[in-house]
């Protein structure tokens, strides 16, 4: 992996997490730096997802290997948050 990889998978990321972000209602009180590694994880998860499905590599904008990754970056995103908030409601 070189250093050009490492950069657009961090800006990748970044996107994926933010929009993922965006697609789950109310506030949710996590990092940003976690959102990023959300979006990281769900980039790849969906990259493999629509590789598996065949529609990963098409002409053009890969628009339902986008679909994947934020659905999956908000599902993250909604997981991570709820954890966290359960943990505040039993202090």
């Amino acid at each position: 992996m070189t250093v050009s990889g490492i950069i657009s998978a961090l800006i990748v990321g970044l996107i994926i997490g933010a929009l993922g972000r965006l697609v789950v209602p109310g506030k949710q009180h996590i990092p940003i730096w976690l959102t990023i590694v959300i979006g990281i994880v769900a980039a790849l998860l969906g990259t493999v997802i629509a590789n598996a499905v065949g529609v990963g590599d098409t002409n053009g904008i890969d628009w339902i290997e986008l679909l994947f990754q934020v659905v999956l970056a908000a599902i993250g995103v909604a997981l991570v948050a709820g954890m966290g908030s359960r943990r505040r409601l039993t202090r």
